[in-house]
């Protein structure tokens, strides 16, 4: 927390996962430490799919819940299970001032449409002309809208009457660690007292599966822990929707709402990625935390969200490694990788085990991760984007 600004908490969860729904379940499956990745429906990419969720119980309307792309419904179910979490849902005097930040995507393909496009495209005489009009009336409108990033802000105020500022930030991993720094800055100056935040993402596709192929980013045949990648390296993509409620101390006291955590401290940067950059950008965020805020050591840990892919987990282990006094515990072994929605994932987690004192035991038969039996009441939260931006946050508990 910086000099002179006002203090934030967290008073709100809203976790979807392969590990389940809610804060509860994450604990619960956390402390298991058993990863449960899908390796046979993508095969031969390694998924960690949603588990199982009845949408009508955030979004109770069929109509809002067709109109919607998956990754549309994860995000809003899990923004309703946060504002559950935190007191507010249908309180429409909190709700209509409100401000939202959205870390999300581009959309989804339709595979039907484009497979049909494709295949009269190797046939047609005119390609140019056939293109064009097939992309005209197979492509309807209200399709083409569909893939607007903000359409996932824009549902949940519908669905849920959040209709303070909203804001959508793209940009894989970065826009997730931006979308909390954003809204933390903002609840720090006094520009908002209360604030949705979150991101949501569909692993289940087979065109984002395609796209980072290409990259060479998948986990491919077998299934491994995040530090047991290397040299290969990999990230199994996972569909996640997380959103947390962050508001000031004198607001939440105002109506009575108890804190999970404060979040202190966000940092975000984009190194350029050449050879040791990635690491050198984590250094200069520590060293900026650390400059207002004291680590306690033997009551503080690491929650990395590397993601397993090559080169920046090395970079990040790097840098990790540097801090050895501290356990670390790397969250996509279980939950996978959800690129927008993975920071504000792995803050909730964070959140989670400091309120509840206790570091989640290793999942990593290398030895990186080590066992942690002091009280946690520090949680420094990492990410290191697979191909760009890094950020660092710092989760404390309150009192």
């Amino acid at each position: 927390m910086a000099n002179g600004a006002r203090e934030v908490w967290i008073t709100g969860l809203g976790l979807l996962s392969c590990l389940g729904e809610g804060a509860e379940a994450h604990r619960q499956r956390c402390n298991e430490a058993k990863p449960a990745p899908d390796v046979k429906t993508f095969a031969p990419y390694i998924v960690h799919p949603l588990a199982p969720v009845n949408f009508d119980k955030q979004i109770p309307k069929k109509g809002d819940q067709r109109q919607m792309e998956p990754w549309q419904r994860i995000g809003t179910y899990a923004a309703g299970l946060a504002l559950d979490d935190a007191g507010v849902k249908g309180n429409a005097e909190i709700l209509g001032r409100m401000d939202m930040i959205v870390a999300a995507g581009g959309g989804e393909r339709d595979f039907a449409a484009d497979s049909a496009i494709l295949s009269g495209l190797r046939k047609a005489e005119q390609r140019e002309r056939y293109l064009n009009e097939r992309l005209m009336s197979d492509i309807r409108p209200t399709l083409f809208l569909a893939q607007l990033s903000n359409l996932l802000a824009g549902n949940i105020s519908i669905v849920h009457g959040v209709t303070g500022s909203s804001r959508t930030f793209m940009g894989e991993e970065a826009a997730g660690c931006d979308a909390v720094r954003v809204a933390l800055a903002r609840i720090e100056a006094g520009q908002s007292e209360i604030t949705l935040v979150g991101g949501a993402f569909n692993g289940e596709r087979k065109d984002v599966l395609m796209l980072y192929e290409f990259a060479g980013l998948n986990l491919k045949h077998e299934f491994r822990t995040v530090w047991d990648r290397a040299p290969a390296g990999g990230f199994a993509i996972a569909s996640i929707g997380a959103f947390l409620v962050l508001e000031s101390n004198d607001h939440a006291r105002a109506r009575g709402a108890l804190p999970i955590a404060r979040l202190s401290q966000v940092h975000s940067l984009r190194s350029n990625r050449s050879q040791g950059a990635a690491t050198a950008a984590l250094q200069r965020m520590w060293m900026q935390m650390t400059e207002t805020s004291r680590i306690e050591t033997g009551h503080a840990a690491i929650i990395s969200g590397a993601s397993g892919a090559e080169p920046a987990t090395k970079e990040e282990r790097a840098f990790l490694e540097q801090q050895s006094d501290l356990p670390i515990r790397a969250t996509g072994s279980l939950i996978g990788h959800g690129i927008e929605s993975q920071f504000a994932m792995n803050v909730a987690l964070a959140a989670i085990a400091v309120k509840h004192g206790r570091l989640y035991p290793p999942c990593d038969p290398t030895g990186f991760e080590r066992p942690m039996d002091a009280t946690l009441r520090q949680a420094i939260v990492t990410s290191v984007g697979h191909w760009r931006g890094e950020g660092l946050a710092l989760v404390e508990a309150v009192g």
